[in-house]
């Protein structure tokens, strides 16, 4: 379904303009949107789609100077690291291939949180649009 979407000026950078909408739909939607997303260019966005019965949540995330993010998100509103990636990041520190500290924050989006978070702050009274549709 079309949305139409109100921008308004982005007070974390001249020249700017930042939008944001609240919307349901079918799991999984959050990905699709992110894909359509990733095809503009200079472009920095969240998506975060909540857990809901038997099916877990999504956080995605974008920048120009970190490209994609992508976590599971779990219904506490936890992101949920694999086993087999702990695995894998501990085996390569302990191998001196890299900082655990660091893989870690990676995982949990760390570097993307504080590169958006100058950009999470709206303007007063910045419109917020409810989009709902169908389940």
């Amino acid at each position: 379904m079309p949305v139409d979407l109100t921008w308004t000026p982005q007070p974390a950078a001249p020249n700017v303009v930042r939008a944001q909408a609240e919307w349901e739909g079918r799991p999984g939607i959050a990905a699709a949107i992110t894909s359509s997303l990733m095809g503009w260019q200079r472009i920095r966005f969240e998506i975060t789609e909540d857990a809901s019965q038997g099916v877990d949540g999504s956080r995605h995330a974008y920048t120009p100077t970190l490209g994609a993010f992508n976590a599971v998100i779990g219904a506490a509103g936890d992101i949920m690291i694999p086993e087999d990636r702990l695995r894998a990041v501990m085996l390569m520190a302990s191998q001196g291939r890299c900082v655990l500290e660091d893989e870690l924050d990676k995982m949990l989006g760390k570097p993307w949180d504080e590169e958006l978070e100058p950009f999470r702050y709206a303007g007063d009274g910045a419109p917020v649009r409810w989009l709902h549709a169908a389940v």
